[in-house]
């Protein structure tokens, strides 16, 4: 039998078909279904549905498969979870995909990113659990200790007339606690919240699913009054803003909600620039537009603010964007002002944040110089990397506490990938091997330094989502040197040995580098001097808290 190493993505999918969270499937979409829901929101029988819920394989596994055929889906630790019994295999166009999906195929998007970056071929077909004791094990394993079935959660939210879901990525602080006290008071005097956050892959970024649940715990302990059950979701969101928030309240009435939550920018990934990338009322028109065939009642709320004069929370405007209520002067925190405020040591006022969930995120944003760091330093070959790595690890030694480990990928590929060899998929690879020992060290609060070409963008980001979700920061070092410099200097021969033909794939002239698009720092093609180099860096991340401010460098 075939076998398939399932993605992060793929596992949570494939948790909820098992357990009936993504009923009416019982099974990855064939192509009918597929097209379906990217063209009608709805599956091929008319019940809406608008994510696919698909398996892309490489084109190689693919072609091994026909009707009938089994594939065995494995956990990451290579052990068998479940059977998918194969009725089609076909191919998708993934950029009209993320087109009728997310409204762009622009890859600034994280959905995009991570949709475009997948196989193009898709298998579609019923699955089944291996057995029932590696089911149950790999639930154990795999996920929170609050997430509940279906089937065991429902008999837990029955005695409640009305259960308000609300679906969160984020920590909550008060504004979320006054939301969702407000909504289940509009759903009726005997509501229940079902507070359930997304715990599966969420966006780039996002705290670590470990932590928030930590944060979730600390909040409700806060509110011992208001009368929530808590209940992990496995859920990997694709932030595809209103779709997903419709997806969201299906997902919540298979698990026994009666009422579903949508406040502002539901499921929106924001832009890079600032800002919501979907308009920020949109999610709350679409399920108003499908109230009467959700089979979920959706409870459309408004932002909340702290109002000094009244020391309470009210709401502060609504899809109309009109105040609610008298003009009045309110406080929040974003999100960014509260990292950086965690970051800088300071104190968090008490009227935004209960004190127990500040106390967990300060162990998730600690001040400068007490938190894991990667710094990725990517390039050409022979364009300086593991000289500046080495140079910059000698000035951080210095003033840092923290241990300083240079991984170098020449060196690492020779003692942990001396198995691989240079094509794309081999590649990739090793700079994944890479990420995960880098954000091993940053999950311990060290700080690695990699001078890797990684020529291949979402092998970069994956190493980047990858430290993030370890605990540490990720900070790319674009070092651009020219590839004519490249080329001069050429101390291993790389480039006189592809020239003459004797080297096929250098990267940089017969294979691909795919320049970073928003690099923390791009530095080099100034022809700045090694020094000056080490200097800018260190500069920049003083700048970002990553560091401590160091002593001036010597004459």
């Amino acid at each position: 039998m075939n076998a398939h190493l399932l993605t992060p993505q793929q596992r949570c999918d494939l948790e909820l078909l098992l357990c009936e969270g993504f009923r009416p499937l019982t099974g990855f979409m064939g192509a009918e279904d597929y097209r379906s829901t990217l063209q009608q929101g709805r599956l091929r029988g008319g019940q809406l549905w608008p994510i696919p819920i698909t398996l892309d394989l490489p084109e190689r596994l693919a072609g091994q498969l026909s009707s009938g055929s089994e594939l065995q889906l494995l956990r990451a630790d290579r052990s068998p979870l479940a059977v998918l019994r194969v009725e089609e295999v076909f191919s998708a166009d993934l950029q009209l995909e993320a087109q009728l999906i997310f409204g762009s195929a622009d890859p600034e998007h994280p959905g995009v990113a991570g949709l475009l970056a997948r196989n193009p071929w898709y298998v579609g077909g019923q699955v089944r659990p291996w057995s029932e004791a590696t089911y149950e094990a790999a639930r154990l394993a795999d996920f929170a200790p609050e997430y509940r079935t279906p089937s065991e959660l429902r008999p837990v939210l029955a005695p409640s007339p009305q259960v308000v879901a609300f679906q969160t990525r984020n920590p909550l602080h008060r504004a979320h606690l006054a939301l969702i006290e407000a909504a289940g008071a509009a759903a009726g005097p005997e509501a229940v919240i079902l507070l359930h956050p997304a715990t599966g892959v969420t966006k780039p970024g996002d705290l670590a699913a470990p932590l928030r649940m930590r944060a979730y715990r600390a909040a409700l302990r806060s509110r011992e009054d208001l009368p929530v059950v808590l209940a992990a979701l496995p859920l990997a969101m694709r932030m595809a803003g209103p779709k997903e928030a419709l997806w969201h309240a299906l997902i919540r009435k298979n698990f026994g909600a009666t009422h579903f939550i949508v406040g502002r920018a539901h499921a929106d990934p924001g832009r890079p620039e600032g800002g919501t990338w979907y308009p920020p009322f949109a999610a709350q028109e679409l399920l108003r537009d499908r109230a009467d065939e959700l089979g979920i009642v959706p409870v459309l709320m408004p932002e909340f603010a702290y109002a000094p004069h009244q020391q309470r929370y009210v709401a502060v405007n609504s899809g109309s964007g009109k105040q609610s209520g008298k003009q009045q002067v309110t406080w929040s925190i974003s999100g960014t002002e509260l990292r950086q405020r965690l970051r800088a040591g300071q104190e968090i006022p008490g009227w935004f944040s209960p004190k127990e969930v500040i106390d967990v995120l300060k162990e998730a944003f600690p001040p400068a110089g007490q938190g894991g760091l990667v710094i990725w330093i990517t390039g050409l070959p022979a364009s300086g990397k593991s000289t500046l790595a080495n140079a910059l690890a000698r000035r951080l030694e210095v003033q840092e506490q923290r241990a300083v480990s240079v991984l170098d990928s020449d060196v690492l590929r020779e003692q942990l990938s001396s198995e691989l060899g240079f094509s794309r998929a081999d590649r990739e690879r090793n700079v994944r091997r890479l990420g995960l020992v880098s954000s091993l060290i940053a999950k311990h609060r060290g700080i690695a330094i990699v001078a890797a070409i990684s020529p291949y963008r979402q092998s970069r980001s994956e190493v980047r989502s990858a430290t993030e979700l370890s605990g540490g920061r990720f900070f790319e070092v674009y070092l651009a040197t020219p590839l004519e410099v490249c080329r001069s200097r050429d101390p291993k021969g790389l480039y006189r040995r592809a020239a003459s033909g004797e080297l096929r794939g250098l990267t940089g002239m017969d294979d691909p580098y795919e320049i970073p698009q928003r690099p923390e720092l791009s530095i080099g093609a100034a022809g700045e001097s090694l020094a000056q180099a080490v200097e800018r860096i260190t500069s920049a991340l003083a700048r970002e808290d990553l560091i401590r401010e160091g002593p001036p460098p010597l004459p």
